[in-house]
């Protein structure tokens, strides 16, 4: 099922792109975009995961350099009968995270030292184990490539000005202007089209993973009320990217509310909540859940 999404994404990218360029220079600049959209459907299959670890400036981490994160990972890939994934760690202070890779056997995890800093290990492998879950529902492909495709889209743009309209192109000027305007609000059209339902059902998923709902809720609380007054500044400067993340990671500009593609965190939170109360780990926590330790490292 997850392929049969992307191929449908794929196609509707495509059939996006060549109307740009048709809008930006008639049929010269549809057979240029048909190109291009070639080419990065090709490349979004195989390397959009490289691709958006570079925009984060993210590294990759071995187990000797971070042990107890290293460790967590592998017993959570464990619980959910997964290969373990390639860790990487991107230098910025606020706490989030997202995973990325055509699938599970070729996925990373990325945590943000903000994250580590911030939440407590218990905190740490509910978010992990929510990355995770995304891993195993085949989440990452079409996130991934969803991300790569965006800003794609809005890199269209900057052949405005060299088409001027173009000559073939029956819009003129107003196809010109039309493409300039509606490119930039496709990078958040396209991350909507990706169904808020993925984060309840990796929150779910993850929460059984780690077995305990309640650290994933904690952590869902203090990663939304520090992004809210944390910059972080490669997720701005590629805004396509942000629905990969585990809370959006955008505030500092107007426009960042149309990428607004992760369902409210209260709701979030109270599905969890409800989760824990099922498993009874609300009234009855286990030994685990009470070994509540302080900030990770």
């Amino acid at each position: 099922m997850a392929y049969v999404k992307t191929a449908m994404l794929l196609a509707g990218m495509t059939a996006l792109f060549v109307a740009i360029g048709y809008l930006l220079g008639g049929q010269g600049g549809m057979v240029i975009a048909f190109v291009i959209a070639a080419g990065m459907n090709a490349y979004a299959y195989w390397s959009s995961d490289k691709m958006v670890l570079r925009m984060h400036n993210a590294q990759p981490v071995l187990e000797r350099e971070a042990p107890e994160l290293v460790s967590m990972i592998r017993d959570l890939s464990q619980n959910a009968g997964l290969p373990m994934p390639a860790v990487y760690v991107i230098d910025t202070d606020q706490p989030n995270a997202f995973a990325t890779g055509r699938n599970p056997e070729n996925a990373a995890v990325a945590a943000t030292t903000g994250l580590l800093r911030r939440l407590t290990r218990e905190e740490v492998a509910g978010v992990m184990a929510h990355e995770l879950a995304h891993i195993k529902n085949r989440d990452t492909l079409l996130m991934t490539i969803t991300a790569t495709l965006a800003g794609a889209i809005g890199m269209l743009t900057n052949f405005a000005f060299f088409f001027r309209g173009g000559r073939d192109n029956p819009l003129g000027a107003v196809g010109m202007i039309a493409a300039v305007i509606l490119a930039p609000l496709a990078a958040g059209i396209v991350q909507m089209a990706i169904s808020r339902t993925r984060e309840y059902e990796a929150d779910r998923v993850g929460a059984e993973i780690c077995g305990q709902p309640l650290w994933l809720a904690a952590a869902l609380q203090k990663i939304q009320a520090f992004a809210q007054g944390l910059d972080m500044y490669s997720a701005e400067r590629a805004p396509a990217t942000a629905h990969m993340f585990i809370i959006n990671p955008l505030h500092m500009f107007r426009r960042d509310k149309l990428f607004s593609t992760h369902p409210a965190t209260e709701s979030r939170v109270e599905a969890l909540r409800e989760m824990a109360r099922q498993m009874q780990g609300a009234r009855d926590p286990s030994p685990a859940a009470r070994e509540v330790s302080g900030p990770w490292g």
